[in-house]
Formats: C-alpha cells, structure tokens, sequence
C-alpha cells in the first residue's frame, strides 16, 4: 500500500486498478453503495477519474469476491443483500475460524502473541479517538480487520487464510448494517480483550466459543434489527 501524504488523496496498491478495487470495496462494505444498486461506468468514471478498461478490471475484481453481480447485458451491480447469503457466510465463517484459531493457539509462538497483543493495541488506540460511530471510520475499519487477522495468523494456511479474508470482506457489509440499525452498542473493546487473552492462555475452548459469539452476534443483529432491508434469497 502506498500513501501519500501533504495534499495528495491517499493511493491504494500498485497500480490504478488496484486503487479504484481498494475504494470502490470501501464503499460497498458500508453500504454506502446500496445492496442490488447498479454500478453504471459513467457516473463511477466520474468519480474515480479512471478509464473503462481500468474500471471494469476493478469491478472484475470485486466480482471475484463476491461483493458486485455481473449480469451480461445487464451491466454490474452490487451484491444484494439476502438473509441466505449471511447465514452462509456466517455459517462458513465460524467453520473456518473456529479451526483456524485451534491451529492458531497449538502452532503460534511468542511472535504470534505480539502481533495479537500489539494489533489489539493499535485498535484501542484508534478507538479511544474516535469522534464518530466506528463502522464509519476507515482506520478502525483497518485495525478491526488487522486485529482478527492476527488472531488466527499462525495457522499454517495460506489458502485458508486468503478464504478467510475475502470472508471476512463479504461478511463486512452486514457488519455495517448491524452498526447502523442495533439501537445498543455492543462492548466490542471487552469482546476482543476476552479474544486475545484466551488466545494466549492457550485455552483453545474457551477462544473458539468466543470466536464463534462475536461472529454470530453481528448476524443475530442483522437479524433482529434489520431484516427488513434484507431480501429473503
């Protein structure tokens, strides 16, 4: 990732198209761009100052995570927004990462628990400044995201772990959703506390249940308070 920094916007990636893939899935995760709302070249070549062929690589791209449809004819379009895909995505997600994490406590050594302890840290920091509702700040997005990638970093699969990831960014939008509709806030600085210190008192029971909770609260959210801008299937 290269920043630049003075009056210069941020630049995602080594190339263009990686950049226009980095900030066209900021605005799909958080629903900014609406679930089922078509993705026309003209205005987002406006908005991004790219070209057709730069634009449709990105959008290419994001077909292949699962966060836009390409329909023919039809165009692209966001991803919609379905009570099936969560409760899959979900399911699989606390399939992966409940092993991942096992693996994680059995094989990771003193670094793996720095890098957990540390990546927790660098998310309380960034939560203890903010201004605003953390869903909508993309630093805690980051540290968030950085923090749950450490907690399963030693588990000795590449292929898993890229899986996961791309998981992790689908299951990103119906975290928006929970943020934006639950009306209490959840303790999410004692959820990750009670995450990293069973990862590092290796009490593998105890963190995959707490794994598998924090996931499975966010779709209960979902669920309970905004069902309503779901679609069925």
């Amino acid at each position: 990732m290269n920043i630049e920094v003075g009056n210069q916007r941020k630049v995602f990636g080594n190339t263009v198209a990686a950049d226009v893939t980095h900030r066209l899935r900021e605005e799909l995760i958080t629903c900014r761009l609406k679930p089922g709302e078509p993705l026309r070249f003209e205005p987002l070549r406006a908005m991004f100052g790219v070209s057709f062929t730069t634009l449709r690589e990105a959008l290419m791209a994001l077909v292949a995570d699962g966060l836009v449809v390409s329909e023919g004819q039809r165009g692209f379009h966001v991803a919609p927004a379905t009570v099936a895909d969560l409760c899959d995505i979900t399911d699989v997600r606390v399939l992966i990462e409940v092993n991942m994490l096992r693996q994680s406590i059995a094989k990771g050594d003193d670094e793996w628990e720095i890098g957990m302890m540390s990546a927790l840290h660098r998310l309380n920091k960034v939560e203890e400044r903010l201004s605003g509702p953390p869903a909508d700040n993309p630093k805690w997005r980051t540290a968030h995201k950085e923090f749950h990638h450490a907690l399963v970093a030693s588990c000795g699969s590449p292929a898993l772990l890229a899986i996961r990831d791309s998981l992790y960014d689908r299951s990103e939008r119906y975290r928006s959703l929970s943020a934006a509709y639950r009306p209490v806030n959840r303790d999410k600085v004692g959820e990750h506390r009670a995450l990293m210190l069973a990862a590092v008192g290796r009490e593998a029971d105890e963190a995959v249940a707490l794994i598998e909770r924090h996931i499975r609260s966010t779709t209960e959210n979902v669920l309970k308070y905004a069902k309503d801008v779901l679609r069925p299937v």
